[in-house]
């Protein structure tokens, strides 16, 4: 096996945890300098990771808990694992699940780095443990790769945060398909909207209630029909994943206002990146889509449940205003304890910091 591999990433994670970790990959890229490979799974990384700086090849599987001799993807990605020689390895999911992987595939664990030892400091966000990781050196890193590495950058004096670069293909692409799906010859600004999560459609609509990040389609209605009277030329789209798509129909049909377009069935990871960077705005849940919209530069309210603002507060390198509130419910961190009222406020301080020019494309 040669010792000559590039730097490798693991992370099997959620399309929010994907976007926190190329933060890790840039730096990794730029220690280095050359491009990291990434050991993941789920069918957004390899659309959301290819072609974006730092990264090389993305080796994707289907299932890391399936049994190996049952699934097809961990056979192939321990062929290419072997295949592409030692190297430093990066582990970054607490599931040791992938470790198995590594293993097959001959990485001994005097190449990895493993995010478990690097354990989460006091009020450190994802993305700093993200770059502390990745100044870490495994015990019997590649010599060959590392004898080329680029000084450690310091943290105190590199830009953090997130960041997703967006080619005019798929600019081209966000318009061509706006015109189609709102019926106009020039598409207009856009205020984007998430109202699911992951968790929202794992088991349909009668889950709504056990879920902490959901807020009551009644509240999304009294916002839209805000957003709608301060933003009258604007077209609102109701994002998702395709799960999403019913539950977004529901807020349409109770809001029932004009030029409000559920697209959550036709946006897949490239082209809802691209609506991010467009849209004037984005209204949203603790979700993947507040961490790209963050990533591209886009203005945002996001609603936060239990989960930790400190650690997983979207976070992008262009500095983009981003509002978060949190409610409670008795003495318990809850999305449910925040009023309409209060995401009306920070929506309209928001905007009218932002402006309302934000409905092309940055210069």
């Amino acid at each position: 096996m040669g010792r000559d591999a590039r730097p490798l990433v693991v992370r099997c994670g959620a399309f929010g945890d994907m976007i926190l970790v190329t933060v890790l990959i840039r730096d990794l890229a730029a220690r280095f300098g050359t491009d990291v490979d990434v050991l993941t799974s789920g069918p957004w990384s390899e659309p959301l990771l290819l072609g974006q700086p730092g990264v090389g090849e993305v080796i994707c599987v289907r299932s890391r808990k399936s049994p190996y001799w049952l699934s097809r993807s961990q056979r192939q990605a321990v062929r290419r694992l072997r295949a592409r020689g030692n190297g430093p390895v990066w582990y970054c999911d607490a599931d040791p699940a992938a470790r198995a992987l590594l293993t097959r595939a001959g990485i001994g664990d005097q190449f990895i780095v493993d995010v478990q030892q690097h354990p989460l400091e006091a009020g450190e966000h994802a993305t700093q443990q993200w770059r502390r990781l990745a100044r870490a050196t495994p015990a019997c890193a590649a010599p060959a790769a590392d004898s080329h590495a680029s000084p450690i950058p310091s943290l105190s004096t590199t830009a953090g945060g997130c960041r997703l670069e967006v080619s005019e293909r798929q600019r081209a692409d966000v318009e061509a398909w706006l015109i189609a799906r709102l019926g106009c010859t020039s598409p207009p600004p856009l205020i984007a909207v998430q109202m699911g999560n992951k968790r929202t459609m794992r088991r349909g609509l009668k889950r709504l209630a056990a879920n902490h990040k959901h807020w009551p389609a009644e509240r999304w209605a009294t916002v839209l029909r805000h957003i709608r009277s301060r933003h009258p030329t604007h077209a609102i789209l109701l994002l998702g994943a395709a799960t999403e798509y019913e539950l977004n129909q529901q807020i349409v049909t109770a809001t029932r206002i004009d030029a409000l377009y559920n697209v959550a069935d036709d946006l897949p990871v490239p082209r809802l990146i691209a609506v991010l960077e467009r849209a004037q705005a984005l209204l949203t849940v603790d979700s993947g889509p507040a961490h790209a919209a963050a990533a591209v530069g886009c203005p945002q309210v996001v609603l936060f449940g239990r989960a930790s603002t400190s650690l997983y507060r979207p976070w992008g390198m262009a500095g983009a205003d981003v509002k978060v509130l949190t409610g409670q419910i008795g003495a318990e961190a809850s999305m449910l304890g925040i009023e309409p009222a209060a995401v009306i406020r920070a929506w309209d301080e928001l905007t009218h910091a932002s402006g309302a020019g934000r409905g092309a494309y940055p210069g």
